[in-house]
């Protein structure tokens, strides 16, 4: 990983891209769907055409190969045209229309048009794991640009010049399109991104990331003479429990199937399995350290990622009662050599009378397996979770009791709840919910993934007896945007 020295924005800098995006809200909040969905497209086009010099900019920043990163830029430009397909469809705009009714129950009740409107200027902070679909032109963007809201972009260090080459492309391809100046503009530096945050003129925010960063950034948020909305996606351990007749019938499929997945990316997923509750005679520990250690090495994103994992695995290894399966890597200093996955095994006690070290993301390739005695004890580590982005159960038709017991549990405790399946691998549609109850996000009512994402970036207008001239488009009788109308009539 090639080290660059892209200077950060100045405050004069910041300055006046803040007051770019303040100026442009209006006359791009204004804009009809189909205006901005062509401007998506040609975001998606332009990043597209320049696959070649972004890839390799990404693979020298982050240390992710070709194909990881060839896939991910699909998904990023595959996003953009989706929430371009949201604005055709216009629904998530939410119009209702209430007619007036001399008659009604409560009293006479007037004309009441209400739609969803931009929120404003969006400051979105790139996350560092996924250069492409989660940073500059990710999903925050992408679906802060479709409600309408112009973004300030907060670069991720950990790929600098790829932030900066990436947002020039964006700006291009929306300025070219005939989205206003200041529609979309990249910033870099730590003290930049809180003052940012500060300022009055941002209205929302949106962050993928650690804990305590997320956490310090949304209490700035909060603590503002006039607080914002602050949608941040911090740690989640992503439990999986596998039911005993599951194991029995399938247990070796289960075994490989869940050190794929916790592997998978160097363990450099928000999904990752962080734990794997297994009965307590499972017979599955060779099997899961020999597909452990059939693993290859995988240098982690940078030198500080690498040494906070290691200091994380030490912690966690020197818990009594933790043992190791898998013994991976450990050397802080050997982050060029990159790290081999590590597995631990204990019991449900050991983790409960251990769950400040136990019970906390471990960002890297290291999971633990715990087992379980009874269905009493697999709820009771069930009941030790605060929120996490998804919850999955292995079980058989035979396992209806042992799963049923389960499910509201980890129904309240995550945004996903998966059957038969691995969490890592998020899909991007309509029906996803990528969120979850704190510490998984910092508002567990949205997602950041899938279309859905856009309504964290609008907020509901209600107009009373306006004239016709001075509705909005989407509010007016003839709709002239063509979006979906509920009209409810006086009965």
């Amino acid at each position: 990983m090639t080290a660059t020295q892209i200077p950060d924005t100045t405050q004069a800098e910041l300055d006046s891209a803040l007051q770019r995006a303040a100026d442009a809200a209006e006359p791009f909040g204004a804009q009809s769907p189909a205006e901005r969905a062509r401007q998506l497209r040609a975001v998606a086009d332009a990043l597209d055409a320049n696959a070649g010099d972004l890839i390799p900019l990404a693979m020298d920043e982050s240390n992710l190969g070709e194909g990881r990163l060839t896939g991910e830029l699909k998904r990023t430009t595959f996003q953009l045209r989706l929430f371009a397909e949201v604005l055709d469809e216009g629904s998530y705009l939410q119009v209702t229309f209430d007619r007036p009714d001399a008659d009604f129950a409560l009293g006479p009740k007037p004309d009441l048009r209400r739609m969803q409107l931009p929120i404003g200027p969006v400051l979105v902070f790139a996350a560092s794991n996924f250069p492409f679909a989660f940073s500059v032109a990710g999903g925050d963007t992408a679906s802060a640009l479709a409600a309408g809201c112009p973004v300030v972009l907060k670069g991720h260090p950990g790929h600098p010049e790829l932030s900066v080459r990436t947002g020039e492309i964006v700006a291009e391809a929306l300025r070219s399109a005939g989205a206003p100046e200041g529609a979309f503009t990249v910033v870099l530096g730590f003290e930049i991104g809180t003052t940012a945050l500060r300022d009055e003129r941002i209205k929302a925010a949106a962050f993928t990331g650690s804990v305590p960063a997320g956490r310090a950034l949304f209490d700035i948020a909060n603590s503002r003479p006039k607080p914002i909305p602050f949608f941040g996606e911090l740690g989640s351990l992503n439990p999986v429990f596998a039911a005993p007749e599951a194991v029995a019938a399938r247990g070796e499929e289960i075994a490989k199937g869940f050190v794929t997945s916790y592997s998978g990316n160097a363990g450099q997923l928000c999904t990752k399995p962080g734990l794997l509750f297994l009965p307590a005679e499972h017979g599955l520990e060779n099997v899961l350290a020999e597909e452990s250690a059939k693993v290859s090495a995988h240098r982690l994103l940078n030198e500080k990622l690498h040494g906070g994992y290691c200091d994380r695995r030490t912690a966690v290894t020197e818990v009594p009662g933790v043992r190791v399966l898998a013994e991976g890597s450990a050397d802080s200093s050997a982050a060029d050599d990159g790290a081999l996955p590590t597995l631990l095994t204990t019991d449900v006690d050991t983790l409960l009378a251990n769950r400040e070290a136990l019970l906390e993301e471990v960002f890297g390739p290291l999971s633990i397996v715990v087992t379980y005695s009874s269905a009493d004890e697999a709820r009771r580590a069930a009941e030790a979770f605060e929120g996490n982005l998804t919850a999955t159960v292995h079980a058989d038709d035979a396992d209806t009791e042992f799963a049923g017991s389960l499910v509201p549990l980890l129904r309240d405790r995550a945004g996903r709840l998966l059957f038969n399946g691995w969490p890592t691998g998020v899909a991007v549609s309509p029906a996803m919910q990528h969120g979850g109850p704190y510490p998984a996000t910092t508002d567990a009512r949205f997602t950041s993934v899938g279309t859905a994402s856009i309504d964290r970036f609008v907020r509901p207008v209600t107009y009373q007896n306006v004239p016709a001239a001075l509705l909005p488009p989407a509010l007016r009788d003839d709709n002239p945007w063509g979006v979906p109308q509920r009209v409810h009539h006086p009965r």
